[in-house]
């Protein structure tokens, strides 16, 4: 595999970025497990509710496009840097589904999503010059972040809404798994201090996120 200048890596997170900002500009790679489920009737309430409830895990994706580009930058060693930039891929999946399902449900992407990209590439990047092994701990840490958004969305999700349900079941798989390869590839575990901070930052996104 032939080793990019500095600019072409720069011009392809660029490009990364307009593929994850932009509505129908990312394809999934797999079909989205919506295509297994029929909803039941909801009223407008929980129509809305389950929209922002969707909008949330949508900027999450988006977010963690931004974080696993930032980190491959910076990275140090090639594997961890191929294991981010093959860990952004899948999470395109879960983007393009909680956009398509977003569609479905008459909404739209949060408009706070290039102010999160930006901020989460950089957070990435800082993650990734401390060091594979921290690089790799945060991301553990995030998808455990991640794991528990989705169990409490399962949760409060409306009963009718089986397409969102089938969707989050298997981003929680693919997060769960994304978290235990971090770990196993040498990711340091974070403390509870730095856990807790996180989930403080990650309660500002999301709620801005469910109705901007």
């Amino acid at each position: 595999m032939p080793i990019q200048s500095p600019i072409d890596t720069l011009v392809c997170h660029f490009d990364n970025a307009l593929k994850t900002l932009v509505p129908g500009a990312a394809h999934a790679h797999r079909l989205s497990p919506a295509s297994q489920a029929e909803d039941q009737a909801m009223t407008e309430q929980e129509t809305t509710h389950a929209a922002g409830l969707m909008r949330i895990n949508h900027t999450g994706e988006v977010c963690a496009q931004a974080l696993y580009q930032g980190q491959s930058l910076t990275a140090r060693l090639p594997e961890v840097r191929e294991a981010m930039e093959e860990a952004a891929e899948e999470e395109i999946d879960h983007l393009v589904w909680c956009e398509d399902r977003l569609r479905e449900l008459d909404s739209r992407p949060s408009l706070l999503n290039p102010l999160f990209y930006g901020l989460s590439y950089s957070v990435g990047a800082v993650a990734g010059a401390l060091g594979d092994k921290w690089s790799l701990g945060f991301v553990a840490a995030t998808e455990d972040q991640v794991c528990q958004h989705l169990e409490k969305h399962l949760e409060t999700l409306p009963e009718g809404d089986r397409r969102s349900r089938e969707i989050l079941k298997l981003m929680h798989e693919d997060e769960l798994r994304h978290a235990t390869t971090a770990l196993d590839a040498g990711g340091v575990p974070f403390p509870q201090p730095v856990k807790r901070f996180m989930t403080a930052l990650s309660k500002v996104m999301t709620r801005t996120t469910y109705r901007i």
